[in-house]
């Protein structure tokens, strides 16, 4: 209580004495002329006829009219007057007179105004102190996170946590030049001043939204300081800018990412990310504190999270710290808005493929909430996507009706999808907040039909009552309550409780039934269905503290309890799989943030012990990291770290008709915990304007698991449960990133040059490429921008990804005169799908109303030379030989966005 009365107190004494020297020097002056035109012009007249000095925002006071005639009105009076109207207020401070919104501003102000203080009547008071605060958007007041907070002419430099605090200590003195920076905003320089407080002080930063500068997704990217050199292989990217790149129907952060080295960008039918070798089930999304386990819409065609709801993203390709747990690849980081707190706001994106919405709302000075909906319409372009995820699906239902006397009703299928954000926050202090998160995205896909009774079974009374099925079904459903407190300037912590839910169900049957003319029925069905449902509830605490200039120490738990289902059926009478596992897991984790020889090297030595109560084991997770600035452009990278998996994605193989996979809870026997080792070394080169950056990597794996069809393991019949299969493997690669960070043209080019091996003895006593396997990857990235206007383009180029195929087919005829098809099949994986390429551009022209960014209208051109990209191979038996049937992903595909805010 002491430290908010201190403020308070202090608060009051500047801005009495504020006054009072308002109220000797400014009473002095007269106004005694007509006075016409904008709030900025009147000031510059004023400034110009008395010699005084104002301090002001020119854009916005320059829509303020003005019209009035002061009769020999001292310039208090007059200005008061002046501002009144407008909802301003001013100050006068060392000679010069600030215009704002509120005095209280004054502090952030006077801290700006480097370069404006002298230096002389202000000198040091105090030396190596501890200054705090929190970095925000100047616009909205939002927390930013992970924002970068440095001090002039050193060294020295921390990153905000995930509510935007920072805590920086040894600063030389109380005239020290703070700089802040966060990708997406402008550089904030703030100084520090003897008679203004050190704790708890707010750095705003502005958008560059208006100004089109610099790229902002950023590989690895270092601030101007080089204290930022201490994180290894991170993504960052801020949602706020992605119309800039090309899209198949919607900014997408998850397409974005896939144009970075190291994460693969050819598998059109997944947004899911593949990091470094790893599969989309190995990387672990964590929004606003709850796990998101699918991610795509559409078949994949791009994401579920609606960016007008994201504020960050982080992503981990490898290495990650030990307050991560329970994936073997990678982490992406999503940090959700918590809505303007300043005023509200609303806008909307309108495409080809959907309608987005969004809404900020504060009330008083301690609640925000923010709202985002978006959903799909039957455009030509859903049709196009859908048809084309559908049309081998299609033909097939097509074949079975022309091999039968049976017609086709032409009842056009409903599909759709959806995502709903939502974000309530309430504050109770500068100190004290808490925030409740949820989200939601599903899909329905339903490409089912009705057959119609022919006429020669009407014609006998027979009636026919018979559907096709093809729907799916599938989404996540999370939510999170976070409750934060910093007790001290050093000490931070959190609690959290989340649910998350992802379920997926899938029809593929025929059923119905058939009445005869005497009235009597049979009923008929066939085919396949399969059901997956997945419940995690989590709590989770974690705590930061700085108790030592050069050491940070973070530790917590996490519990989460398990309840997974999967069922997997043919012909409504064989239950292939029936899972139905429920577990938990109980985490604690423990690392050190340590900085010497003047910041220039730094690492990272954390621990994370797992309890898995299926196996009644401990998992323990070691991990290492450090960095190392040889120069102040230089730096060297390395890591190393030990991972374990509970919950694991496994692939159901199917040769014929394309692998599927499913979610289930290891059990220490069949499908056993995953485990991935770690190594991570590399170099960073960077100047103001460049970065170049390279990175190689190691991965161990073991405890794979898949599950086929293609063996019977029993002589007493089939034992479904035993066709589950392991194995271990190995990825390995290098990356290159080459980035030009500013300037009308930008962008960067990034290459990899990768490799994964897996080992099934089932399938191969050696090592085999794993499904995701590609060898080479190059991505090309230019960025122009001119006042309103920019462009982009994309080149991606990968070779193609392994596949198992026939190779020899035969029939045998049965007993009961009936035949079966039988196949032999390729090595695993043996074979390659033709090369990948495609090239994507964007044009966008940024709209403006009374000097306000309101929106952008936008065009994409989606594989520009119309590459027809091999999706996978389809494969049937006729008469004894395989027929091979190419499924190929878009062609050229237009995109137009219509993207308007009020704010």
């Amino acid at each position: 209580m002491k430290q908010p009365l201190i403020h308070f107190i202090l608060c009051w004494i500047v801005l009495s004495a504020l006054s009072a020297l308002q109220a000797q020097d400014l009473k002095n002056i007269k106004a005694d002329r007509f006075f016409s035109g904008s709030l900025t012009k009147v000031l510059d007249e004023l400034a110009k006829e008395h010699s005084l000095k104002f301090s002001f925002d020119r854009e916005a006071l320059a829509k303020m009219p003005v019209d009035d005639r002061p009769f020999n009105e001292s310039l208090d009076v007059f200005l008061n007057n002046l501002c009144k109207p407008h909802k301003l207020k001013y100050a006068l401070h060392e000679g010069t007179i600030y215009v704002m919104q509120k005095t209280s501003n004054l502090e952030q102000v006077l801290r700006t105004q480097v370069g404006k203080v002298d230096t002389k009547t202000n000198l040091p008071t105090r030396t190596n102190l501890t200054v705090t605060g929190k970095v925000r958007d100047a616009q909205t007041g939002e927390a930013l996170p992970f924002s970068t907070v440095g001090i002039k002419g050193t060294t020295q430099g921390v990153s905000t946590n995930a509510d935007g605090y920072f805590v920086l200590q040894k600063v030389p003195s109380d005239t020290a030049t703070l700089i802040a920076n966060f990708i997406g905003y402008r550089e904030a320089v703030v100084r520090l001043l003897p008679n203004l407080p050190t704790d708890n002080i707010s750095i705003d930063l502005a958008p560059t939204t208006n100004e089109l500068t610099a790229v902002t997704l950023s590989g690895e990217r270092e601030d101007m300081m080089s204290t930022q050199r201490t994180d290894i292989s991170v993504v960052r990217l801020t949602p706020k800018t992605l119309e800039r790149l090309p899209n198949v129907g919607e900014k997408d952060i998850m397409r974005s990412f896939q144009l970075m080295p190291g994460i693969s960008a050819s598998n059109e039918s997944s947004s899911g990310l593949y990091v470094r070798g790893g599969t989309p089930d190995q990387n672990l999304i964590v929004y606003d504190g709850f796990t998101v386990y699918h991610v795509d819409h559409l078949y994949g065609f791009f994401s579920a999270f609606n960016a007008n709801a994201l504020k960050d993203v982080q992503l981990h390709k490898g290495g990650f710290e030990s307050r991560f747990g329970g994936r073997l690849a990678s982490v992406t980081e999503i940090t959700g808005k918590d809505g303007n707190q300043k005023q509200f706001n609303v806008g909307g994106d309108l495409s080809l493929l959907s309608f987005n919405v969004f809404a900020e709302m504060p009330i008083g000075d301690k609640f925000s909430s923010v709202f985002a909906f978006r959903r799909s319409y039957k455009s030509p372009l859903y049709q196009s996507l859908f048809k084309r995820f559908n049309e081998n699906d299609q033909n097939n239902s097509q074949n079975n009706t022309q091999n039968t006397p049976f017609a086709q009703n032409t009842t056009q299928a409903r599909s759709y999808f959806y995502d709903l954000n939502g974000k309530l926050t309430y504050r109770f202090s500068n100190n004290h907040s808490l925030a409740w998160s949820i989200y939601n995205g599903t899909d329905k896909l339903d490409n089912g039909y009705k057959v119609e009774t022919p006429s020669f079974l009407a014609s006998r009374g027979i009636s026919l009552d018979f559907g096709i099925n093809d729907l799916t079904n599938y989404g996540n459903l999370g939510s999170s309550l976070k409750w934060t407190q910093r007790w001290s300037p050093k000490f931070y912590g959190s609690a959290l409780v989340s649910y998350s839910n992802y379920y997926s169900n899938r029809d593929r049957s025929n059923n119905g039934t058939i009445t005869s003319s005497n009235g009597e029925q049979r009923t008929i069905k066939f085919g396949t269905l399969e059901d997956n449902n997945l419940k995690d509830y989590s709590l989770k605490t974690d705590y930061q503290w700085d108790y030592l200039p050069n050491n940070q120490l973070q530790f917590g738990n996490m519990h989460t309890n398990y309840d997974i289902k999967y069922t997997y059926s043919q012909n409504d009478t064989t239950t292939v799989i029936d899972k139905d596992d429920k577990g938990y897991t109980s985490s604690v984790y423990l690392q050190n943030r340590t900085k010497l020889f003047n910041n220039r090297l730094q690492f990272v030595a954390g621990l994370r012990a797992n309890y898995f109560n299926i196996t009644d084991q401990w998992y323990y997770e070691p991990r290492f990291s450090a960095t190392y600035n040889v120069t102040k452009r230089l730096t060297l990278k390395g890591a190393w770290g030990n991972y374990y998996q509970f919950a694991n994605r496994i692939v159901r193989e199917d040769i014929l008709a394309g692998s599927r996979d499913f979610w289930l809870l290891s059990n220490g026997t069949n499908i056993p915990v995953s485990n991935s080792q770690h190594y991570i070394a590399g170099l960073a080169y960077e100047t103001p304007q460049y970065l170049f950056s390279v990175e190689g990597y190691h991965k161990d794996l073991s405890g794979l698991s898949e599950y086929s069809l293609r063996f019977t393991p029993s002589s007493q019949g089939i034992k479904y449960d035993e066709n589950f299969y392991n194995g271990t493997g190995f990825a390995q690669g290098i990356e290159f990133l080459a980035q030009k960070k500013g300037g009308k043209v930008n962008g960067w080019v990034g290459y990899t040059l990768g490799k994964v091996r897996h080992k099934f003895d089932v399938y191969s006593k050696d090592f085999f490429p794993a499904q995701n396997d590609v060898t080479h990857e190059f991505k090309a990235v230019g960025i122009y921008q001119h006042k309103r206007f920019d462009a982009s383009i994309t080149w991606i180029y990968a070779t193609g990804r392994p596949y198992t195929a026939p190779s020899g087919a035969y029939n045998i005829s049965l007993l009961d005169g009936t035949t079966e098809s039988y196949f032999s099949i390729s090595d695993k994986n043996s074979l390659r799908l033709p090369h990948y390429h495609r090239l994507d551009v964007a044009f966008n022209y940024r709209l403006f109303s009374k000097g306000n960014d309101i929106g952008y209208i936008g065009l994409s051109l989606f594989n520009l030379y119309n590459r027809t990209n091999v999706w996978y191979k389809q494969f049937e038996i006729i008469e004894n030989s395989i027929v091979t049937t190419n499924i190929n992903y878009l062609g050229i595909t237009p995109n137009l966005t219509l993207s308007l805010k009020l704010r």
